[in-house]
């Protein structure tokens, strides 16, 4: 299959992202599927919620211009393996914020080009996980995907956010020329007891159709896989969370 680049992004924090990447990128491993995970969040949880140690992977693969067999080599020396079968990560920390000041004048498909020799490499999937800010690097990772996923926390202050994310979609789309496409909106942290959570989930089916996931409820368990180092799939298999996110994965590997 061709190599398929999927954006986990969103203009709003604390909406689940990082959780919502790692899950997806180990699912897809689990079935079969060769995953890259790239952190390009500055926080660098992706390794953190993996067992791992951050680092500047991300850095040296935003800034170093790749011209060359010998600097294409020392980028791949940062691709991490995770101890899961078929997915490995470039890992990010806090140079991650300096690449993305040295990147504003590149063009929209500078990430896109970046991660060519990986493409080259014949993984199935690469999932980029976001920060929050406006343009810059999470522009550039939105136009270099095949497909973006918006997770979105059952909340009022979040709709505001989804809004103003499918607005950048737009724009990149009508300015930019972006050929990818939304795939769906994930809610999170819904808890089906309070009337706020019911009425956000009600307004993105409204507003989105069938664009909408089903919800991942609220759980203390995929907190704790944080803690633990491991995802959901591993930490708590039997769970209602583990249960949602292998429902959401499982659409997501039909593409």
């Amino acid at each position: 299959m061709a190599t398929k680049i999927i954006t986990i992004s969103n203009q709003k924090g604390g909406v689940g992202k990082t959780t919502t990447a790692v899950s997806l990128a180990h699912y897809l491993s689990k079935k079969g599927r060769r995953v890259l995970l790239i952190d390009l969040d500055p926080q660098g949880q992706c390794a953190t919620s993996l067992g791992m140690d951050p680092e500047q992977g991300t850095f040296y693969l935003l800034v170093i211009s790749q011209t060359s067999p010998q600097e294409i080599a020392f980028i791949k020396k940062y691709v991490r393996e995770t101890g899961r079968e078929g997915l490995t990560l470039i890992p990010g920390n806090q140079a991650t914020a300096q690449a993305q000041a040295n990147i504003q004048e590149k063009p929209i498909s500078y990430l896109k080009e970046v991660v060519r020799p990986f493409i080259k490499d014949g993984v199935d999937y690469i999932v980029f996980d976001t920060s929050p800010s406006v343009g810059g690097l999470q522009e550039r990772a939105i136009w270099a995907s095949d497909l973006l996923i918006l997770p979105s926390a059952t909340e009022f202050a979040s709709l505001d956010s989804v809004a103003k994310t499918i607005q950048t979609l737009q724009v990149l789309r009508a300015e930019k020329g972006w050929k990818g496409g939304l795939l769906g909106i994930l809610p999170t942290f819904f808890d089906d007891k309070t009337r706020e959570s019911r009425n956000s989930l009600n307004d993105l089916q409204r507003d989105f159709g069938e664009k909408v996931f089903a919800p991942i409820h609220n759980a203390t368990v995929l907190r704790e896989c944080w803690a633990a180092g491991k995802t959901i799939f591993e930490y708590a298999p039997q769970s209602r969370a583990c249960q949602e996110y292998e429902a959401f994965a499982s659409l997501v590997n039909k593409y």
